[in-house]
């Protein structure tokens, strides 16, 4: 085989090597970068999973919940506005599912409506709450039921404030309020990290 074909094959191959070396180097960028990505933290750690509910029988529920409370969760009736348990409360907590415990609202999203209820922005994690459309008054209204035990929570409006526009008027007989002192004893303690002060910006880490 002649001088010159033997340079030029072993450049060739040099730059194959050079190339693979390459490719190899990206991908481990990539890689390290994708791993990163799943590391990063949320603004909510994730809970230990909570046990599948299983919605107690109707007997049970009268047995559990007060009239008003079943009342309003299971026949969806509306409680008396300025005479319910939270329209004016103003601790810190959450809110959670009177039947089944789910995560439905923090204290950082409500605000004073001057409805009577209590009124939110915002759900806490909007994978516990569920929608539909309401025609019992005969106009359309979207109702807000909780995923899981299925309790009627309230209605949702497009007249709140900002960031969201929304107003989640809700009725107290249907949630269990749970202040920041008692989320961790009671199972909630992963949203603790929501009421915990931000440090100032540039703050030394």
């Amino acid at each position: 085989m002649p001088y010159y074909y033997r340079r030029g094959a072993r450049r060739h191959a040099t730059q194959l090597l050079v190339s693979s070396a390459s490719v190899l180097s990206l991908l481990c960028v990539v890689s390290t970068a994708a791993s990163a990505q799943d590391r990063r933290p949320t603004a909510i750690p994730a809970a230990t999973p909570r046990r599948v509910f299983v919605k107690p029988s109707d007997v049970e529920l009268r047995k559990k919940l007060t009239p008003i409370q079943y009342s309003v969760t299971q026949r969806a009736n509306t409680e008396s506005p300025f005479h319910n348990d939270y329209w004016d409360n103003h601790e810190a907590g959450i809110y959670v599912d009177v039947v089944s415990g789910e995560p439905l609202f923090s204290s950082l999203d409500k605000y004073d409506s001057g409805t009577g209820w209590p009124s939110f922005t915002r759900p806490l994690d909007p994978a516990n709450i569920k929608t539909k459309t309401d025609r019992l008054l005969g106009f359309s209204r979207t109702e807000v039921r909780s995923a899981a035990a299925d309790s009627h929570l309230g209605h949702v409006f497009d007249d709140g404030p900002r960031p969201t526009g929304l107003r989640y008027c809700m009725n107290s007989a249907a949630m269990r309020f749970i202040p920041v002192s008692r989320l961790e004893a009671e199972g909630y303690g992963q949203y603790l990290v929501l009421f915990r002060p931000k440090a100032p910006a540039g703050a030394s880490k």
